[in-house]
């Protein structure tokens, strides 16, 4: 899969224009990972989006197994906007894992480039806390 490709399936950034998308791949930077490698840590405090490009990854939290990430699929992206410590630990697949990084200084520039986005954004993470919440009243 191409960054663009997997950047515009990213819910927070399906409204992006397309030239701030194009951009975004500029930017952004492109890492290999072989099998068994830690790709980010549960508690560390680099932040930024990750988008799997190739390959598979495995989600832990607290040592937990959450299940796996693969081509297509995506993690960090609301330490886009918030730049908290990692909330699971990531770890490449058997085959390795390609990925592509959006850092939050990248996006932050990009914001400040493109203010619509942020009003796309706000309507995102709205509809993520009322799904949240409707979940939580079942």
């Amino acid at each position: 899969m191409r960054p663009k490709e997997a950047i515009v399936r990213v819910e927070l950034l399906s409204d992006l224009p397309e030239k701030a998308v194009d951009e975004l791949v500029q930017r952004g930077a492109g890492f290999t990972f072989k099998a068994g490698r830690v790709i980010v840590e549960q508690g560390s405090k680099d932040s930024g989006l990750q988008l799997v490009l190739e390959g598979s990854a495995s989600v832990h939290v607290n040592d937990v197994p959450r299940g796996t990430v693969s081509e297509g699929d995506y993690f960090g992206e609301m330490s886009l906007i918030d730049g908290a410590p990692r909330s699971a630990t990531v770890v490449a697949g058997p085959d390795g894992t390609k990925t592509f990084t959006v850092s939050p200084l990248v996006f932050s520039e990009l914001l400040d480039e493109y203010p619509g986005i942020a009003r796309s954004l706000l309507g995102t993470l709205t509809a993520r806390i009322r799904s949240l919440e409707a979940s939580l009243e079942s």
